[in-house]
């Protein structure tokens, strides 16, 4: 063995490791050929403009190759415009934005001729949240929503004509995606609410409940008037009236409502001014006590100043006895005066 060794010179030993070397680059060049040749020749084809050096590069930026080649092939295919590179579609991958998504709807707004719709503007409403391919459907293909919605558990509107009448409406809004005002608009809670509004409003301002009943599109152009879509992500294109009922008569219960309560106030107020009475009679009566408490205090006074009169002088007796003859003769004349107006007068 060592003989062997000794025999191997240097410039075969050289020779030796670079052709492993050379082996081994070979195949790892054909493990990244194999790798990416698929790709790359799906983007040679078609004109994607992909190229290896950029199929490597995904890979170290941890890029999705097969996304990106894929949704830049459609762009191709579809007739996409130029600006819609591999690096916008990397770095929309790379914001966490669903790039096929965004292509499949800029292809659906291409193809449809009627909508205007930007690569920078689909990017935007994908990294909003919203379901752009979605959105660009229901601008070609209106949706309807019903409103009361199903799920809020009302079947009807209920709204009150100027004469009281109850009317129960059910109505169904058409609209369409309005993407230019997609990122932050109000949602379809919004435009429910506002149609809703819109409807109350409408059979509100009504003189009578026939009118209505006789025209239930006056509902529906007193709601389009109002511009109700305005800062939505939806544009109203028509509010149908699909079913309208006759509900309760609130203006009469509301008017009986309002008599029972007036009679409840009149006879609070009665109650008032009766207890007002009784405690006015309550006062003359401890007047009249208070006015007798006086007499009978005065009346205590006279035999004192009889007998001071007596021990002064002032008296005699002859001038008492003429007061007390006084004082029977007029209680006599009242006693006679009393009878006589108690007696009934007789008449033949």
């Amino acid at each position: 063995m060592f003989l062997l060794a000794d025999d191997i010179s240097l410039p075969a030993i050289i020779t030796l490791v670079l052709l492993v070397f050379v082996v081994i680059f070979m195949l790892i060049v054909a493990a990244i050929f194999a790798n990416f040749f698929r790709l790359w020749i799906q983007s040679f084809l078609t004109r994607a403009g992909i190229s290896l050096f950029d199929l490597i590069g995904m890979t170290f930026r941890k890029v999705n190759k097969d996304v990106i080649v894929k949704s830049k092939i459609m762009c191709v295919q579809a007739g996409l415009p130029d600006e819609i590179t591999g690096k916008a579609l990397e770095a929309h991958y790379l914001s966490g934005g669903n790039v096929p998504l965004v292509i499949r709807a800029l292809i659906a707004a291409n193809k449809a001729k009627i909508i205007r719709l930007s690569y920078r503007e689909a990017t935007a409403i994908d990294l909003a949240g919203r379901n752009v391919l979605e959105a660009v459907q229901t601008s070609v293909y209106p949706k309807v929503i019903d409103c009361p919605a199903k799920n809020s558990g009302k079947d009807f509107l209920e709204a009150v004509a100027a004469n009281g009448i109850q009317l129960r409406v059910r109505a169904r809004v058409t609209v369409r995606a309005n993407l230019q005002q997609l990122i932050g608009g109000a949602t379809e809670e919004t435009i429910i609410a506002r149609v809703g509004e819109g409807i109350v409003s409408a059979i509100g301002s009504a003189e009578d409940h026939m009118e209505v009943l006789e025209n239930p599109d006056r509902i529906s152009k007193a709601v389009l008037a109002r511009r109700l879509d305005s800062q939505t992500a939806f544009e109203i294109v028509s509010v149908d009236i699909a079913d309208i009922d006759v509900g309760e008569n609130i203006g009469a219960r509301v008017r009986a409502d309002q008599a029972e309560a007036d009679t409840r106030v009149a006879r609070a107020r009665a109650e008032g001014r009766r207890a007002m009475a009784v405690a006015a009679e309550q006062e003359q009566i401890a007047r009249i006590e208070e006015s007798r408490a006086l007499l009978v205090a005065a009346e205590a006074e006279v035999p004192k100043a009889m007998a001071a009169a007596f021990n002064s002088g002032k008296l005699g007796i002859m001038d008492y006895y003429k007061m007390r003859n006084l004082v029977a003769d007029t209680d006599m004349r009242r006693g006679i005066a009393g009878a006589s107006a108690s007696t009934p007068t007789k008449t033949n």
